[in-house]
């Protein structure tokens, strides 16, 4: 049986953004939510065998992106749409970035959790929030 053939789509497009401020943007194929570690794959080349190696432990959060570009002229409501059940979510980051969204599965004794955008036309899709970098979370 053949192995399935690993493709980029935007589901595994992502921008990295690092505990010391660099951010890097390519593509994840075994990301997973309690390994300490996955492989980035280049914009340029995203079926590369090999990757960078990238820990956990130096990162502030993974945004899982619909386009790597963008549109940095757009403000992103703060206001959660919707009648949704998951919980709505402030998260302040060390470095003053706020996020508001959604999340079914925030524990801060967890590496992470997943946040999603509160508002459904950010280019982010999700959000990997590593808790380490998080100066507060609030409840709305």
């Amino acid at each position: 049986m053949a192995t399935p053939s690993l493709t980029p789509d935007k589901s595994n497009r992502a921008v990295v953004a690092f505990a010391d401020g660099r951010r890097m943007r390519g593509y994840i194929f075994d990301f997973s939510a309690i390994k300490d570690s996955f492989r980035l794959s280049p914009e340029e080349d995203p079926l590369q065998k090999k990757g960078a190696e990238v820990k956990m432990k130096d990162l502030k959060a993974v945004f899982f992106v619909r386009d790597f570009n963008g549109n940095r002229g757009y403000q992103e409501s703060q206001a959660v749409e919707g009648q949704r059940h998951e919980r709505r979510l402030e998260v302040i980051f060390r470095d003053g970035e706020k996020l508001v969204g959604t999340s079914e599965a925030y524990n801060p004794q967890k590496l992470g959790f997943f946040l999603f955008p509160a508002d459904g036309k950010s280019n982010n899709s999700r959000i990997f929030i590593v808790n380490k970098n998080v100066q507060k979370v609030k409840f709305l």
